[in-house]
């Protein structure tokens, strides 16, 4: 197939459906940064064009990373469903961004083609969506998932309580747990990365945790994000695991970089399984990602950050995960130079990800050396509680003070959810009222002097 469009009278030629892909991002320091981005406007309109005009088929064609040596291309594409991707077969890129806004997209329609989508298809026709094209084709799509409570049911928008501390105080992680139930976080997971790699340290940390959640039967889940293959050595010690959490990427060789593979990612998903601590369901992984993480690995084969991204996407609904979340401007200004580069970032990934059936939330975040600000923050925290994101960050004073990255509060939950009627889970929305932290409304009550949880805080 010839790529090539014409813009102001100069033919722009592209070699290879990789190139296009990557000419027609939206501009990004990443790409520039791996030498494949526009190199002017002109070019850049003439790949959205040649892209428009792809056919969705193209990509089962043209793999873009080679099928013989990537384990990712032959993961998406032996996992492709003909059947479900028939309403779609037929349509261009942008045939099918029309379709993706029309009526005819309805929540049940999207959830029936996402098996038949590959992440190139998802990637391909984000890049010629406006923000407000994102929103509402995102708003659109449910993705529900169970473990001990139900996540992704519409008007909902769940909470990561992250209590990081940088010496892995067990006191200091009880406070700011405390802190986060309090202030009505935590229905997504209570999610601690630790700053060490200790095996006794670390069940300890999962066995607090635990203890916490039973002894005040929390509708939750617990999660130490350490290595996968850690997770895997916690289990075989009988420590109390719920969550088995991962970083992965979109190519084979940055997985390796993450030092796992996608048998040991089966390995770790048939560990947490068998445990059977699942109340409602056994969706049990947790997957982290971000745009990035391929070109820096040089494990990129010279395609764009954003496709790549999707990519990983691919990876995840492999394993049915509980929740995934693009960590979106973690990896830093090489990558993300900017708020209004970190903010169509996040829009893209949670577009994609729920597109292809993936529960995706957002670590709406950025690093203290990009060009971003809080501002930046709240405008990205709005908007993707618009586009109806999974689940969000909950971070005390919104400043990770172990990895030293400022991500979103707990208050900016309490705003997002306010201003929009969002709820929590249902089960941890009747826990908070049993516990008389939140009243009928969802609202914050005030609390009450010698309330247990104050107890547990010291």
């Amino acid at each position: 197939m010839s790529y090539r469009h014409a813009v102001s009278g100069v033919t722009y030629a592209f070699d290879g459906l990789a190139d296009v892909m990557a000419k027609a991002s939206p501009l990004r320091s990443g790409d520039v940064l791996a030498g494949v981005a526009a190199s002017s406007a002109q070019q850049h309109v003439a790949a959205k064009m040649v892209l428009a005009d792809t056919p969705l088929k193209a990509f089962l064609a043209e793999p873009l990373v080679p099928y013989e040596t990537d384990d990712v291309t032959r993961l998406i594409l032996d996992g492709h469903d003909m059947a479900a991707f028939a309403p779609v077969s037929a349509l261009t890129v942008g045939e099918f961004r029309d379709w993706l806004l029309s009526p005819i997209a309805t929540s049940e329609t999207l959830a029936d083609v996402a098996a038949g989508l590959t992440p190139e298809m998802a990637a391909a026709v984000s890049k010629i969506m406006r923000n407000q094209d994102l929103i509402l084709a995102a708003s659109k799509i449910r993705v529900t998932t169970r473990f001990r409570n139900t996540i992704g049911l519409p008007g909902t928008m769940a909470v990561r309580l992250q209590p990081n501390h940088p010496t892995d105080d067990p006191v200091g992680i009880a406070a700011s747990i405390v802190d986060g139930l309090l202030y009505g976080c935590g229905d997504a997971v209570i999610g601690l990365n630790p700053a060490s790699d200790n095996l006794t340290l670390l069940g300890d940390l999962v066995r607090r945790m635990d203890d916490l959640i039973q002894g005040f039967d929390i509708p939750t889940q617990s999660c130490v994000l350490t290595h996968l293959t850690t997770t895997i050595q916690l289990i075989e010690r009988g420590a109390p695991v719920d969550l088995v959490f991962q970083s992965i990427a979109g190519t084979q060789a940055a997985n390796a970089s993450f030092g796992v593979t996608l048998s040991l990612l089966r390995e770790g998903l048939d560990a947490g399984r068998s445990l059977g601590r699942g109340v409602l369901g056994d969706n049990l992984m947790y997957f982290e990602t971000g745009q990035g993480s391929a070109l820096s690995a040089g494990a990129h084969h010279g395609v764009d950050q954003q496709t790549l991204e999707a990519r990983a996407y691919g990876v995840a609904r492999a394993f049915a995960p509980l929740l995934v979340n693009t960590v979106v401007g973690f990896i830093g200004p090489e990558y993300l130079y900017d708020g209004k580069q970190i903010i169509r970032a996040g829009l893209e990934d949670h577009f994609c990800g729920k597109l292809l059936g993936a529960p995706l939330g957002v670590d709406v975040c950025y690093t203290n050396h990009a060009e971003a600000d809080q501002d930046d923050m709240d405008t990205l925290l709005t908007l993707l509680a618009a586009a109806g994101v999974t689940f969000v960050m909950g971070v005390p004073g919104a400043d990770d003070v172990m990895l030293n990255y400022q991500s979103t509060s707990f208050h900016d939950a309490l705003y997002v959810r306010e201003l929009l009627g969002l709820k929590r889970s249902p089960e941890f929305e009747a826990w908070l009222q049993a516990m008389a932290i939140t009243g009928r409304d969802g609202r914050l009550a005030e609390l009450q002097a010698g309330h247990p949880l104050l107890a547990l805080a010291g």
